[in-house]
């Protein structure tokens, strides 16, 4: 299951998954783009691992990179807690 985290100005959605059973959590970035129609990468954490990279700048995935560095400690305790509705209680 992935849970919605994040909406920034470009319109680029970050959502990531529960803890997995190694202890990571995936971390997806996917953008609309009028030609594509989605530009995507995903992340791993807590190792920062990318794979997948479609369609994105080497700039566009260094920004995305400092967000998801800048959130990690939420993201990954969001992960152990269902997602921010469950860890927040709504």
């Amino acid at each position: 299951m992935m849970y919605p985290f994040m909406t920034l100005d470009d319109e680029a959605e970050i959502v990531h998954s529960e803890m997995l059973p190694d202890e990571r959590v995936k971390v997806y970035v996917e953008k609309p783009d009028e030609k594509d129609c989605f530009h995507h990468m995903t992340c791993y954490l807590p190792d920062y691992t990318v794979e997948e990279v479609f369609g994105f700048t080497e700039e566009e995935q260094a920004r995305y990179m400092d967000v998801i560095r800048s959130t990690a400690h939420l993201i990954i305790e969001f992960a152990q807690e269902g997602g921010f509705d469950n860890a927040s209680g709504l």
